[in-house]
């Protein structure tokens, strides 16, 4: 019998709780997994659009051209585009209110930058703490399935004489346990750490362009005024 079907084995001989953690770990294992891809997926398209954002706004380019490119992509801006789409839309709606003073217009549109980042960051942290959860419970689920496993010892107070085969099947079980645990978390820890560092940072910059096109609108609001 090769060490596949031994383990098979051992899961279908196995008694029912044990099993239902197996089940449990499995799924869980399948959820972080599809986590960790479309996450990752996510992560990489939103900061490789705020690079070419970044590079277009920086270039000197004309801010209206810049919001028309942003409203007019596929699906909708995302990421440090996103931020400016909203700036600069409240911008424009702000210099058209008679009595606006400068301060009041680059406020607004300060909140409306806040908003959307706030939204922006939100769907990057969408599902992060699924991940946080199966990384922090997996190994105590794990666990349960060991202690229930080793519970098999009992039965063999009866027996005459405990060989290496009666004992065998027991501390497999229970160990088979331990390892679906750790099999199930440690990728949704090492994810979740490294998926929670890069969404820090895009925040980090998020912060940074929003002070900096503050600074910007609040030049063309004073030139546009003749202040």
């Amino acid at each position: 019998m090769n060490a596949d079907t031994s383990v098979l084995s051992l899961l279908w001989e196995a008694s029912i709780p044990v099993q239902l953690v197996m089940v449990l770990l499995i799924g869980a294992s399948l959820v972080s997994w599809s986590i960790i891809f479309t996450k990752r997926r996510l992560i990489r398209r939103t900061k490789d659009a705020s690079d070419e954002f970044e590079a277009a706004f920086w270039s000197g380019g004309d801010l209206n051209t810049l919001y028309r490119s942003a409203t007019r992509a596929k699906g909708g801006s995302i990421g440090m585009a996103s931020i400016f789409e909203s700036g600069f839309r409240e911008f424009n709606r702000a210099l058209q209110s008679d009595g606006a003073s400068n301060d009041k217009i680059i406020e607004e549109c300060r909140r409306a930058m806040r908003v959307a980042q706030m939204r922006e960051v939100d769907r990057l942290e969408q599902s992060l703490a699924t991940l946080a959860t199966i990384g922090s419970t997996s190994p105590y689920v794990g666990l349960f399935g060991t202690v229930w496993g080793m519970g098999a010892f009992m039965g063999l107070a009866n027996v005459q004489s405990a060989t290496l085969a009666v004992v065998a099947p027991p501390i497999a079980e229970a160990l088979i346990a331990t390892a679906m645990g750790l099999f199930a978390a440690i990728p949704a820890v090492i994810a979740y750490n490294r998926y929670a560092d890069k969404v820090v940072r895009l925040e980090y910059r998020y912060d940074g362009f929003s002070e900096e096109f503050s600074s910007i609108l609040q030049r063309h609001a004073r030139a546009k005024k003749g202040v």
